[in-house]
C-alpha cells in the first residue's frame, strides 16, 4: 500500500478535522482525493507540518492531525521533543513512513535503513506512540481520535506516489479559507 492509498483510505475520517499536510506529493494527493477548506496543504517549508500541527493545537480545542512524511520528521527532529514536551490532547502526529524522500524522487531515508521513527519518537517522550501497516491506518487513527490523547501512528508503507496535479490554488487562498475553517 502506498501513501496515495492510505490517503483515500482516511479521507472520509480526516474530513471532520483539522488537517496539515506535508509538502509537495502528499499535498497533492489529498488535495485530488478530497479537498477540504478543513485541509492546510503545505507548499513549501519541508518538515514543519508537524511543527504547526502541534502549535494550531495548542491554540484551540478542535482536533488536529498532521500527516508528516518519514523524510520531513528527519529533516527536523526538533519536532519531536517539542512535541513530547507540549502535550496536546487533540493532536495526532500521522507520520507515513515510506523509507524515501517521496516528493523528490523516493530516495531512500535513514527511516528505510537502521532509524526506527517510533522508537525515537519514545526515546524524545513521547507517551502514546502507535506503528500500524497501511491498511489498518484507518482503525488506527479513529481509536486515536476517539482515545481523546496525544498521539503518534507511525504508518509503514510502500514508497511510490500517484500521479496527481500540482495545486494551483494561491497560497493566499489556501490559508485564508483554513483559517476560517479553524474559527468556525
Amino acid at each position: 500500500m502506498i501513501r496515495s492509498e492510505i490517503l483515500k483510505d482516511i479521507a472520509p475520517i480526516l474530513r471532520d478535522q483539522l488537517v496539515i499536510c506535508n509538502i509537495g506529493i502528499p499535498s497533492q494527493e489529498l488535495h485530488a482525493i478530497d479537498d477540504q477548506p478543513t485541509n492546510f496543504y503545505m507548499l513549501g517549508t519541508m518538515g514543519l507540518s508537524s511543527s504547526i500541527g502541534l502549535g494550531l493545537a495548542l491554540a484551540q480545542p478542535k482536533p488536529v492531525i498532521a500527516i508528516d512524511g518519514d523524510g520531513s520528521v528527519l529533516t527536523n527532529l526538533g519536532t519531536l521533543p517539542t512535541i513530547a514536551n507540549n502535550v496536546a490532547d487533540n493532536f495526532i502526529l500521522l507520520l507515513i513512513d515510506n523509507g524515501s524522500y517521496g516528493s523528490t524522487g523516493d530516495q531512500p531515508t535513514y527511516a528505510g535503513k537502521k532509524t526506527r521513527l517510533e522508537e525515537v519518537a519514545k526515546a524524545c517522550g513521547c507517551e502514546h506512540v502507535i506503528t500500524c501497516e497501511g491498511k489498518d491506518t484507518g482503525a488506527t487513527l479513529q481509536a486515536a481520535l476517539d482515545s481523546k490523547q496525544m498521539t503518534i501512528i507511525v504508518v509503514k508503507c510502500d514508497s511510490g506516489n500517484a500521479k496527481h496535479p500540482v495545486i494551483t490554488m494561491d497560497p493566499v487562498i489556501i490559508r485564508d479559507r483554513f483559517m476560517k475553517a479553524v474559527s468556525a
